[in-house]
């Protein structure tokens, strides 16, 4: 890998293709994996992602960049490497970044998750020779639940609060989360969504990819939510916009709930460890499935899981980058 890949201080560095993988500082020719601020970042001359991302970046970054987009295991050529995407399961149109070098496989993971969510493209493993992966829950207490599971709580949440005259107001992301939580309570009732998250929402329906029904919030009608669901960004939690809904019953959907509950609850009435990352048991089957000879474990947990794959055989590293935090800021957030 030597004379292939380079670990540099923009990012992960392909030095015959002449690109970057989700690179943090601008460079001439990027390789996105998906959507969120902390890997799709502005300044880039070029781009390269998956058809869904792209009408993503161009609404966050801007419209006028220069991105070109390919499909799921659809490879180009790029300056004798062989590029191609495959599925990472963590939202709809993100991807794990496939290099192939004379004979020698290289695998950017990206961001990734396992369970199927019934929104975005399930995972798919892909075999290599090295493979970099996420560390989000690299530690053995985080184990998720199965999809249908989160349906079913969620529904159930929503029914009772409604039983109690209350409106179900959901916390999550605008990118990924919100779809995510759309889909699980889909048939449940009338579903309002934020400003931020119904402009994320035609940016990926433009692709022809089908959203559940949905209303945008008007907030100067703000009765029509009453005893329905509403999602909003975290960015809300705790504002005046939020007291605005009428009666309003509040839950946090994130995998940090399953031991930070009890803490970040103190200001919301229920949390839902809900993630759109693979779990301490979901992180080591990739990386087996991979059959890696070496594995670069980046943001996360990462000296606790690159020492258990030590522990178990597995030659690992750590691998220090910008990743981490998917949306550094809500940027839409002015209605």
């Amino acid at each position: 890998m030597k004379n292939f890949i380079q670990f540099s201080p923009k990012g992960i560095y392909c030095i015959p293709g002449k690109f970057y993988l989700d690179p943090w500082k601008p460079v001439d020719y990027a390789i996105i994996s998906h959507g969120h601020a902390d890997h799709a970042r502005s300044g880039m001359k070029h781009y390269l992602c998956h058809h869904y991302t792209k009408p993503i970046i161009q609404h966050r970054i801007g419209k006028d960049i220069s991105v070109e987009s390919i499909g799921y295991n659809d490879p180009i050529h790029i300056n004798g490497v062989k590029v191609s995407l495959h599925p990472a399961g963590h939202l709809i149109g993100s991807a794990q970044i496939r290099l192939e070098w004379k004979s020698y496989v290289f695998v950017f993971s990206g961001d990734y998750k396992v369970d199927e969510d019934k929104i975005s493209t399930p995972f798919e493993p892909v075999k290599c020779h090295t493979f970099v992966t996420e560390s989000t829950f690299g530690l053995p207490i985080y184990k998720w639940q199965k999809n249908d599971v989160y349906k079913e709580q969620l529904t159930n949440w929503v029914r009772r609060n409604q039983e109690n005259n209350k409106t179900s107001v959901f916390f999550g992301y605008s990118l990924g989360k919100a779809q995510r939580i759309m889909k699980l309570i889909e048939g449940v009732d009338e579903i309002y969504v934020h400003s931020a998250i119904d402009n994320l929402n035609k940016a990926i329906e433009s692709t022809g990819y089908e959203i559940p029904n949905y209303h945008r919030i008007d907030w100067d009608n703000r009765k029509q939510m009453d005893g329905k669901i509403v999602i909003v960004p975290p960015a809300l939690l705790g504002s005046n916009m939020i007291k605005k809904v009428p009666n309003a019953a509040t839950a946090i959907c994130s995998g940090w709930m399953q031991i930070r509950g009890n803490r970040r609850w103190k200001s919301v009435d229920a949390g839902f460890p809900i993630s759109d990352h693979a779990d301490w048991d979901g992180l080591i089957s990739v990386v087996k499935a991979t059959e890696a000879e070496k594995v670069y474990v980046t943001h996360g947990s990462q000296a606790t899981f690159a020492k258990y794959l030590n522990e178990i055989g597995i030659e690992a590293y750590e691998l220090k980058t910008e990743y981490g935090e998917e949306e550094k800021s809500e940027t839409e957030l002015k209605s």
